[in-house]
């Protein structure tokens, strides 16, 4: 499941705007998606992962997200690194 490899991973950035900054920086593996986030939200982490065609995956609860990266807050996105 997403939510151990975002546990599993040595490396991750959490938030949109990082993983962003990170998938144009092409330093991204794989990226996390969290489908209760806001959906503009989504779109700009999608569309930009789809650009530098890095591979997607998705889960269904940014509270679950946050979770599985050791943070007390919710993660709309998560970018496991090269």
């Amino acid at each position: 499941m997403s939510y151990e490899k975002v546990k599993q991973a040595e490396e991750i950035i959490v938030g949109t705007k990082q993983t962003v900054k990170a998938l144009k920086s092409d330093l991204v593996k794989e990226v996390i998606v969290a489908l209760d986030a806001d959906e503009i939200i989504r779109n700009k982490v999608i569309e930009a992962a789809q650009e530098k065609q890095v591979p997607i995956l998705y889960v269904d609860s940014m509270a679950k997200l946050g979770k599985a990266c050791g943070i007390d807050v919710k993660a709309a996105s998560v970018a496991i690194i090269r």
